[in-house]
């Protein structure tokens, strides 16, 4: 905290602003899952896709985003997501212990595969991420369960009436988003947030002032490795069969980068504005085949020339709007209003 003639500068970390965002992000997770009581099946099975889409978004974003590692093969973790869930219900577990517990094995699969991916920087290590993509689909190809391209299914799904399963997938979906969300934005917050927007601004400089380089990328790496393949095994529950060309298709990323580009690169908001940005045009346009594709690339191509820091971080730079911060702000202060104890300043100003 400083002070001049005009009154006290102090550094803040919460603004009234931003605690109405918190408040209204916790009411409006709240809503969320009351929002199966009055919505039609047909409404409750859209959402959950918008859950998966926000998932995808969040953690391609925290990766890319706020640690500098630029992915065009985190489809790998999507496909390895299903192809998991798949694999431990055919050894006998039930459908949603399987997504929870996929989820969790492809997390610990990424934390080899990241101490060599992770000694790739920039275009090396985007490339070198999608050569494992492919990579892995051979691999899985060759499972007898899974027959190749023809794939299979998630059975036991099956034992689930149709709307106890609707339910359950939607609830789990939800779930999932909101707790990687509110973990992410808890971890940006964080020492280790801190260092891994140091990391991304200048590696180099990051670690000539003591940040743990290695380890502190693993964090981000393993994390979305995680969250990719929660929302992989969640859209098999949604789909219930399982090709591997659909699952680790390049597509994936393709959407995770509209997704971020759009709403906002390195912004926390920004990812589930294009989150709800894609699905509205897919809800739209996405039967219309090559059309839809090519609309896609359109509109990436306008925002990449005429709003290059996406929307949210346009609406950021206009109107000063931070609802979710994860850093800190210097404001002013009043005499008046900082005439109170040093504590009490210190207080409110962090």
């Amino acid at each position: 905290m400083t002070s001049n003639s005009q009154g006290t500068r102090c550094v803040r970390r919460w603004t009234s602003q931003s605690r109405c965002g918190v408040a209204l992000l916790a009411l409006s997770q709240l809503a969320l899952g009351l929002a199966p009581l009055v919505l039609s099946t047909a409404a409750v099975d859209r959402l959950t896709i918008l859950f998966i889409y926000g998932i995808l978004a969040l953690m391609w974003n925290a990766l890319a985003g706020f640690a500098g590692l630029v992915s065009v093969g985190h489809q790998v973790f999507f496909g390895l997501g299903a192809y998991a869930a798949v694999r431990f219900a055919d050894a006998g577990l039930g459908p949603y212990p399987a997504m929870v517990l996929a989820a969790f094995a492809v997390a610990l699969v990424s934390i080899p595969m990241s101490f060599f991916m992770l000694r790739l920087r920039g275009g090396e290590f985007a490339i070198g991420m999608w050569v494992v993509a492919a990579l892995t689909h051979l691999v899985v190809n060759l499972d007898t369960l899974v027959k190749g391209e023809t794939g299979t299914s998630l059975i036991t799904l099956q034992q689930y009436e149709a709307e106890p399963r609707r339910l359950m997938t939607y609830w789990l979906a939800l779930a999932t988003m909101a707790g990687l969300a509110w973990g992410v934005f808890f971890l940006l917050r964080s020492r280790a947030g801190a260092a891994l927007q140091a990391i991304r601004d200048d590696e180099e400089a990051a670690a000539s002032v003591g940040i743990t380089v290695m380890p502190t990328k693993r964090l981000i790496f393993v994390l979305s490795a995680f969250g990719c393949a929660a929302a992989g095994a969640l859209w098999l529950a949604t789909a219930v069969t399982f090709q591997p060309k659909t699952y680790f298709g390049a597509q994936w990323t393709a959407y995770m980068l509209f997704m971020v580009l759009v709403g906002g690169l390195g912004t926390f908001e920004g990812p589930v504005i294009g989150a709800v940005l894609f699905f509205t045009i897919e809800s739209l346009f996405g039967g219309t085949g090559v059309t839809y594709l090519i609309g896609l690339g359109a509109v990436a191509v306008v925002f990449a020339l005429f709003l290059p820091k996406g929307i949210w971080g346009a609406i950021e730079q206009r109107w000063h709007i931070n609802l979710l911060p994860i850093g800190y702000h210097l404001s002013d202060r009043s005499d008046g209003t900082a005439a109170q104890s040093g504590h009490r300043q210190d207080a409110d100003c962090l």
